[in-house]
């Protein structure tokens, strides 16, 4: 797979992400890579992240989630990269 390929990448974020400006800060950085997907809050306090684009952006995102740089704190950050499926558009908070 070549950086500009397309992917995509689900990560789940713990910490506290919640109730800080995570997804707001996550959209914003998605929207500057140019991806699409969305961020949303789980119910156990963790952010779900599910982002599309070439895999060169969507891994320069999950940098930025570890980055240490966002709101409130991270403690850990699971992902995963698939294959795109195409179903999303711009980039949302959920």
């Amino acid at each position: 797979m070549t950086d500009s390929e397309a992917t995509r990448l689900t990560a789940h974020v713990h910490g506290l992400v919640q109730g800080v400006g995570f997804r707001w800060w996550t959209r914003s950085r998605a929207l500057e890579l140019g991806l699409v997907g969305y961020a949303a809050n789980l119910a156990d306090g963790r952010v779900l992240v599910v982002a599309e684009g070439p895999r060169a952006d969507t891994e320069a995102l999950l940098a930025a989630l570890r980055s240490g740089d966002t709101p409130g704190s991270v403690d850990v950050v699971v992902e995963r990269f698939d294959p795109p499926r195409g179903d999303l558009q711009g980039f949302v908070e959920k």
